[in-house]
């Protein structure tokens, strides 16, 4: 049997292990100024709505494409698709308030509908009437919320792996924001390997997973703000708003990874019901993330779908 003193060390033991765990891991914010430095490029501009200093590259000429991204990412991940698409269209590429070097919102305004109200801001402010939209994940429901509402805006919607409807499963990064006994794990520590265990479930092929990559989305989670942003938006409770999803006129491609941990494919099916004459396409041995995984070839999709 065994004894009360060994279970109590037992327990003390493990209690001391996570205390040493947590110390180690205790990461500093780094400073917007620093970030600059290695994330603003010669195009990068800032342009301020509702207190926020959003941070967007502006890049060719012709028809406009706005690109919006997904959860803990930002602006450069369309890093490869707009160095490819800026040569035929002029490319705006938005970092959405709470990521990168855009920041967190003072008033915590992180609803989609909040973001949607911002891009319409946004889009007059910097004086385009009418463009291709384009979203990823959580950059899909800005996306397709925002054509609900300003169809006559948006020439052609593109969806890829779009969030929008509830889903089951919810990502072991968002479990842990959303838990309030233990959120405070991700605003006072960044390990490495969290950011890793993220890339890995939205990636198909690990080995894809480079190190700038890994840096890249482990420093701008770190920007000033970012975290305490992530845990505000993950305590907002899911609204259903797909019912809008019928409104949409605007032609539609459902651009989706076969292999998607985060949504799954069977969801695709799902916005190809509510949005008519919209197309899919599924991605054979692709993630959450096609335009990172595999860049040319959803490009090339996206492509002829813009010319048709």
């Amino acid at each position: 049997m065994i004894s009360f003193k060994k279970i109590f060390i037992t327990i003390i033991s493990v209690l001391f292990s996570l205390f040493v765990l947590f110390i180690s891991n205790i990461t500093n914010d780094i400073t917007l100024e620093e970030l600059k430095k290695e994330f603003k490029n010669k195009n990068s501009k800032f342009v301020e709505i509702d207190g926020v200093f959003i941070h967007y590259v502006d890049e060719g000429e012709g028809i406009p494409v706005v690109l919006l991204h997904g959860t803990g990412a930002s602006l450069h991940t369309w890093d490869l698709w707009a160095e490819k698409l800026k040569d035929k269209y002029r490319v705006i590429r938005i970092t959405l308030p709470g990521f990168g070097l855009s920041g967190p919102r003072s008033d915590k305004k992180y609803k989609i509908k909040d973001y949607v109200n911002l891009l319409e801001s946004f889009v007059s402010q910097i004086g385009i009437e009418k463009f291709h939209l384009a979203g990823n994940s959580l950059g899909g429901s800005v996306a397709w919320l925002y054509t609900s509402f300003y169809e006559k805006r948006v020439i052609k919607l593109v969806l890829i792996n779009s969030s929008g409807f509830k889903f089951e499963d919810i990502p072991f990064v968002i479990r842990i924001a959303k838990n309030k006994f233990l959120n405070f794990l991700i605003k006072k520590t960044s390990p490495q390997f969290l950011i890793k265990k993220s890339l890995k479930e939205v990636f198909y092929d690990d080995n894809l997973i480079s190190n700038s990559i890994i840096e890249r989305y482990y420093k701008l989670n770190l920007r000033e703000g970012n975290r305490q942003a992530f845990i505000d938006r993950a305590q907002i409770n899911y609204t259903d708003q797909t019912s809008r999803l019928t409104k949409i006129k605007s032609p539609t491609l459902i651009l989706w990874g076969q292999n998607d941990e985060w949504i799954n494919v069977k969801f695709a099916q799902k916005f190809k019901k509510m949005i008519k004459g919209s197309k899919v396409f599924i991605m054979n041995e692709t993630g959450h993330i096609p335009m990172e995984e595999r860049p040319f070839e959803s490009l090339k999709i996206v492509e002829d779908f813009l010319v048709e």
